[in-house]
Formats: structure tokens, C-alpha cells, sequence
């Protein structure tokens, strides 16, 4: 990437590559208010139906998809050489089907409901060209990983009969196929559909909202006043200010891009080698996905998936996101040491209390989302709110107000933004059709436990593997629809809580943005940086080591999760956890108090990896053998001083 570009531009350029819904038609004119009209509409019928009454299901999600896929087909040209500044009559052509598609839903609604299950020819023909559409879309906007997936199971519908043992099945005509996956609730315009028709969309929303105020400015200032003058500042203050933007970007990508722009350069110009600032800043962008109180799409199909409320899902994250925070922050800390990489001068770095007299009023609808949850609001009235107060609160001081017309991009925004996690949804409910269908999920299950000898710790393995593959080029809300489907199952029948299952599997398809050789978030980081894109993944992953074990820490002991939980076994399980990340961190990057040496590293390990399994013999040999390597390295760091001084 030409060095003459600005920080801005090649920040944008990353972007654009390695974050596929970000590479989008740049129409000038008539046609770019256009498309801003359109995604202002889709964003007014999204605000007027939560705050009037959702309609009923399928018209809501048909409604939901038929401006999505309108607005893809006019965002996304079918083919990257095309001119991205005039639009394709072939475009044009695809987005009147795309909204036709399921306004015939909408016209043919009693009919459809009277016929319950007879499909006529037009149903056939209109569904299957919805179904293409979908499919299109997913292969503009999500990519081929997660078409090729879509493709095998609508094949897998056919071939039933073909198929070898357990696999095995009737078969499914076009007619019974397309009737299933298009006019019920089953398929396409399921529940994954379904809750991106009504709070992702809010919550998104309120992420753009949030983004116009400056908060992510905001976050990255109040970062630097907390730990831009300690050891490896600058890479402290990536994994606080990505920590802390993943509550607005559900996007592992594009929260490196956003906060690596400034963080990256800063690490840079301190002395960390440009591999390793590029997996600081991937690793914690890619944790930002697991930070409550918002954690992405896939947190909000997880809570309709349990059937729980979603404020459990954000209380079972708590501590999770903590261990892994603590591990990436622990990462950076002993890199820092080892290589004697020091802060930046107090006297450069904002102030902390001029910093929240300032711009502090930006996080009340945070704070106010966080209190509605605990308080028993429904997340579509909790985000309303907050989209109502994020502009408000902006209004509080001159610097930070929002004009008129900037609420109104944001409008525009929200709906833009929206779009990948619609069609992943839309495709997602494609695979979820055929599974209900065919009834492969449970064959699949039953498949990974006979792989594994029904023993639980192969079969969490065997499905971590599975979660990491699909999640290699599946955003994180596809990837967490399918693996719920087809492999948390084979968990449960294992007699784990059905909440410690699903948030085995999302932790996985989330962590495969950090996962060489396909690793996103790393390559987007190594991009800002100008590295090596697989060495940075390989830092990334090393930093990131904890959410590779966290996943069966909270399997193995669900009281992390906050379930059946108890003050004392609380504190005592998250205690030891940290200690076991300690250990785990400080053996990857060889320091603890002094620099490791090999048998120091290997029993630094030996003794975190203990420390995973909860118990209490297994706690207290993994804190010997932390213990152990602690006292020795002092005792030579100490013999060491007394010999300089002599």
C-alpha cells in the first residue's frame, strides 16, 4: 500500500478489503438520494413498528427483507470491476425482485395462510426466486465461505436418498422444499430473521447513533488517561479502547479499523514491531464482540435460541470477557516488560477529569441501556431509548450536537449497517430450514459424539473445530446460527446447560477472526500496520489465548456463566481463572518477573492449563507450579541487582 496514502485512506482501504460490506457503490446525485431515501425509509419503518407494534411475524421479517435485499442489489455490484458511481440496469433489475419477492408475501398474505403449506405454481416461482435472491446476496455482501455452506445443505435436501448410514433421508421435492424454506417461519423468514427484523436492527441503529457523537474518539482519549503512561501504553490503551468500542461495532473488523488507525501508529512509534501491534489491536477488537452490554447480532439470536432474557445473556458474559481481556492485557503487559517498552509522557495524554466533564455525557445511554435490561425492559424498548437519548445527549454541549441533518444520516446509516447481519440471517435460515426438514441436526450430533466416544472433552474439541472452520470467512452471526444448529446439540446431550453450550459455539466463530490461516481481523490489523499478515495472526492468536480456553472453562464449570452461582465459588473460580491466565500468558510470551526460560515456560503452562479444570486439587498444583516459577525468577532478578550493585 503506497506510503503516500493518509492514515484516513488507508484505514478505508483496509477496510474495504478485508471487511466485505464495507465495500460499497459510491453513487454521486439523483441515485445517492436515491438509496439514502430508501435506507431512511427501511429506518422509519423499523422505528415506527417498535414503537407502535411489531407486525405479525412473517409480514414484519418480508418487510425486513424485501428492503434489505432492495438495498444490497443497489450497494453491492455483482461484479467488483464494475463502475461503483453508476449503477448496473442488471442491479436495478435484481433490487425491484429483491422487494417484490417478499411483497408478495404482503399481498397474498390471507391466501397463503388459508392454502397452509399448498404451494401453487406462482408460490413455486416467486419462492424460488426469492430464495436465489437471498443466496445472491449472501455471495455479495457475506462471501462464497458462507454461500458454499447454503448450497451443500440445499443439496443435501436432494440427495437424501443418495446419502450414506445416518445420513440418510426421504428426499425433499422442489415444491415441498421451496413451500418449507419461503412461506413458513421455518426457513428464510425465521427466527434469525426474525430478531434482525426487530432489536438488531435497533441496537445497530443506536451503534451508529452512538458513532456520530464521537464516542469511539471519546473511548480512545479516556483509554489514553487510564493507562497511556504505563508500561506499553499505547497497546494497553488498544485493548481498553477496543474493549470498550465493541459495545457500538459488532464488526471484528471494523473495530480494528477504527481504533487501529490511532492505536496502531502510537505502538508503532514506541518501539512494538509492526507484527505484533497489528495482533494487539486484531485480538482486542475481536473481543469487543464478547463485551456486554451489546455484543453483536449473535447475542440477541442466542437469548431467542436458550429462551432466555437477554439481560442473562449479557450477566453470563461478564466474566468471560473479563479473563479474556485480562489475558490480552497480561500479553501485552509481559511483551512490553521484556522488551523494555515504556508509556508516554502523563504531560501528552489527556486528562481523565477534563476528559468527562467534556465528553462523559456520551456514555449516559450506555449506562441507561445497561439499567433498562437489569430492570426488566424488553431490548427493543431498551434500545428506543437509547437511541432517543444518544441524541439527546449529544445535545448537551455544542462540541459533541448532532444537526439535523446528521440525524438523519445517521438514519441512513443504521439501515447500511444492517444489511450484512439481514442477509447472513436470511442464509442462515436457509440451512436451519433444511435441518428441520431433513432432521440432520440431530444426526449430526449424534455423529460428533460417536466420533468422539461420547467423552465430553473430544466432543467439545471436535466442535471448537468446527466452529473455528465455518467461522473462517462466516461473519460471526451465520457461523453462530449453524453451529447452534448442527453441533451445540451434541454438547447438551453431554448433560452441559444449554446457555454453556451456545456460548461455547459463539466464543468459537468469534475467535476464528484471530485464527490463522484465515484470520481476518489479524490480516485487517497487519493491513493498518503494513506487516506480515500470518505472523500477525499468529501474534493474534497467542494474545488471544484465553478465549481459547475460557470456552471450556465455562463448560466445565458453568458458575462463570453465573449459573447455579454462589458468591464464594464465584470470587474462587474467577481468582483462579486469572491466575491460570497469568501463567498461560506469561509462558506464550516468555516473561513473568524476569525472562522465561524453556522449563519455566513449560511449567508456566503446565500449571494454567490446571488451573482451566475447576477442582481443588487440580487449583492448587496449578498455583504451585505458578508459584514456583514466580519464586525463582524473583530470586534471580534479586541475585541479579545485588551483583550489578557490588
Amino acid at each position: 500500500m503506497s506510503e503516500e496514502l493518509t492514515d484516513k485512506e488507508r484505514a478505508e482501504a483496509v477496510l474495504k478489503k478485508y471487511d466485505k460490506d464495507s465495500d460499497t457503490m459510491e453513487y454521486t446525485g439523483l441515485m445517492a438520494k436515491f438509496v439514502s431515501a430508501l435506507a431512511i425509509t427501511f429506518s422509519i419503518f423499523q422505528l415506527y413498528t417498535a414503537t407502535f407494534g411489531v407486525l405479525d411475524a412473517q409480514l414484519q421479517r418480508a418487510v425486513h427483507l424485501g428492503f434489505g435485499l432492495a438495498l444490497v442489489y443497489l450497494l453491492y455490484p455483482t461484479r467488483k470491476s464494475w463502475s461503483r458511481t453508476k449503477v448496473h440496469p442488471l442491479d436495478v433489475v435484481l433490487a425491484i425482485l429483491g422487494a417484490a419477492a417478499p411483497a408478495y408475501i404482503l399481498i397474498e398474505y390471507q391466501q397463503l395462510v388459508l392454502r397452509s403449506g399448498l404451494v401453487t405454481n406462482v408460490d413455486l416461482a416467486v419462492g424460488l426466486v426469492g430464495i436465489l435472491l437471498v443466496v445472491e446476496a449472501t455471495r455479495r455482501v457475506v462471501g462464497l465461505p458462507m454461500v458454499t455452506v447454503v448450497v451443500l445443505f440445499l443439496a443435501y435436501a436432494f440427495a437424501g436418498p443418495y446419502m450414506p448410514g445416518v445420513l440418510a433421508h426421504r428426499g425433499l421435492t422442489v415444491s415441498q422444499l421451496v413451500g418449507h424454506l419461503y412461506f413458513t417461519t421455518e426457513g428464510i423468514f425465521g427466527i434469525p430473521l426474525g430478531v434482525s427484523s426487530t432489536f438488531i436492527f435497533l441496537f445497530i441503529l443506536f451503534g451508529a447513533y452512538l458513532e456520530s457523537t464521537g464516542l469511539g474518539k471519546f473511548f480512545i482519549d479516556l483509554a489514553n488517561s487510564i493507562a497511556g503512561w504505563a508500561s506499553g501504553g499505547p497497546a494497553k490503551v488498544a485493548v481498553l479502547s477496543s474493549g470498550l468500542m465493541g459495545t457500538v461495532s459488532g464488526s471484528s473488523v471494523a473495530n480494528v479499523v477504527g481504533t487501529g488507525s490511532l492505536t496502531i501508529p502510537m505502538m508503532k512509534k514506541l518501539g512494538y514491531h509492526k507484527n505484533f501491534a497489528g495482533a494487539v489491536e486484531a485480538a482486542a477488537s475481536t473481543g469487543g464482540q464478547l463485551m456486554p452490554p451489546v455484543m453483536g447480532a449473535a447475542a440477541f439470536l442466542m437469548a431467542e435460541f436458550v429462551g432466555v432474557p437477554y439481560i442473562d445473556i449479557v450477566k453470563a458474559a461478564v466474566i468471560p470477557a473479563l479473563l479474556y481481556f485480562t489475558g490480552v492485557w497480561l500479553g501485552v503487559h509481559f511483551e512490553a516488560k521484556r522488551s523494555n517498552l515504556k508509556g508516554l509522557p502523563r504531560d501528552q495524554l489527556p486528562k481523565m477529569g477534563q476528559l468527562l466533564m467534556e465528553r462523559g455525557h456520551l456514555a449516559i445511554p450506555l449506562v441507561v441501556i445497561v439499567y433498562l435490561l437489569v430492570t426488566g425492559y424488553t431490548p427493543m424498548r431498551a434500545a428506543l431509548v437509547a437511541i432517543v437519548l444518544s441524541i439527546l445527549c449529544s445535545a448537551l454541549r455544542k462540541s459533541t450536537r448532532m444537526k439535523p441533518i446528521e440525524i438523519v444520516r445517521g438514519l441512513d446509516k443504521g439501515a447500511r449497517n444492517v444489511l450484512s447481519v439481514l442477509v447472513a440471517c436470511a442464509s442462515a435460515g436457509i440451512v436451519i430450514g433444511v435441518v428441520t426438514k431433513t432432521g440432520v441436526g440431530l444426526k449430526l450430533a449424534s455423529g460428533l459424539l460417536t466420533l468422539s466416544g461420547g467423552l465430553l472433552l473430544p466432543t467439545m474439541f471436535f466442535t471448537m473445530i468446527t466452529a473455528i472452520v465455518l467461522g473462517m470467512g462466516v461473519p460471526t452471526t451465520a457461523n453462530y446460527v449453524i453451529t447452534s444448529t448442527i453441533a451445540a446439540p451434541a454438547i447438551i446431550q453431554m448433560g452441559v446447560p444449554v446457555l454453556a453450550a451456545h456460548r461455547f459455539v459463539f466464543y468459537f466463530g468469534i475467535i476464528a477472526d484471530v485464527t490463522p490461516p484465515v484470520a481476518l481481523a489479524a490480516f485487517a490489523g497487519a493491513g493498518i500496520a503494513g506487516g506480515n499478515a500470518l505472523r500477525t495472526g499468529v501474534n493474534a492468536a497467542k494474545l488471544a489465548i484465553a478465549a481459547f480456553i475460557i470456552p471450556y472453562m465455562f463448560v466445565l464449570s458453568p458458575v462463570i456463566l453465573m449459573i447455579d452461582a454462589t458468591i464464594p465459588g464465584l470470587v474462587m473460580t474467577t481468582v483462579t481463572a486469572i491466575i491460570g491466565m497469568i501463567a498461560l500468558s506469561s509462558a506464550l510470551i516468555g516473561y513473568l518477573a524476569d525472562n522465561c526460560r524453556i522449563y519455566e515456560r513449560i511449567i508456566l503452562a503446565a500449571g494454567g492449563l490446571l488451573l482451566i479444570d475447576p477442582g481443588a486439587v487440580t487449583d492448587l498444583t496449578g498455583i504451585a507450579l505458578f508459584a514456583i516459577v514466580l519464586v525463582l525468577q524473583l530470586k534471580r532478578k534479586k541475585n541479579r541487582a545485588a551483583t550489578q550493585v557490588e
